[in-house]
């Protein structure tokens, strides 16, 4: 499948077929892919929880209004963030750099990151943002759907997944195999509205 057609096909799928498991092998493919996801300075800061144990999508389905696609999805990922991955061993993030751009870039993530904790959930959403895009149009190609969720109660899935004080969840992804076919899309806005060059 190519990228457009995974653009233009994948849909917010809520019904899954319970009965059906990704293989280890499918889940080391999305996450691989997610992982080359890009993120300001190349601090890698999304934190992926891979829930495939039946009591825990239970307990996240309680946490999420009793929606059926997180209990009957083959794959339930949490994406989350860590909101300080730019202060832990930063030098990490540039290993195989030369040594010159490692004596450049490694400093300026401080400071750019310290004291600056809305830019750092802000970052945190957008790293999360563009690894579950990732995620989801490689799913869509790979026969599976997807439905990105923020329909949850935060603090209580923070609890459920035992989350670190310094993390963020970003958004929940159900992944599986559609037993129902999207409804009809509800309506795309004209360029008119969305699109503008140069200036608004």
């Amino acid at each position: 499948m190519k990228t457009l057609e995974a653009i233009e096909t994948r849909r917010s799928i809520k019904q899954y077929d319970p009965e059906h498991k990704l293989t280890e092998e499918e889940i080391n493919k999305l996450f691989s892919a997610a992982i080359l996801s890009p993120t300001s300075f190349n601090i890698q800061n999304w934190r992926f929880l891979a829930v495939t144990d039946q009591a825990i999508k239970d307990k996240l389905k309680a946490a999420s209004w009793n929606q059926e696609q997180i209990s009957n999805c083959s794959l339930l990922i949490v994406i989350c963030a860590d909101l300080k991955a730019w202060a832990k061993n930063p030098e990490r993030y540039w290993k195989n750099a030369p040594e010159a751009a490692q004596q450049v870039l490694v400093p300026m993530i401080g400071k750019f990151y310290t004291d600056n904790e809305e830019l750092q959930r802000d970052e945190a959403m957008r790293s999360g943002g563009m690894a579950a895009q990732t995620i989801m149009l490689l799913a869509k190609e790979m026969g599976y759907d997807t439905n990105p969720m923020i329909g949850f109660d935060p603090n209580e899935v923070g609890k459920i997944i035992n989350l670190p004080e310094d993390h963020v969840i970003v958004m929940m992804i159900p992944v599986g195999k559609a037993i129902q076919d999207p409804k009809p899309r509800g309506g795309q806005l004209s360029f008119k509205e969305v699109l503008f060059f140069d200036q608004f």
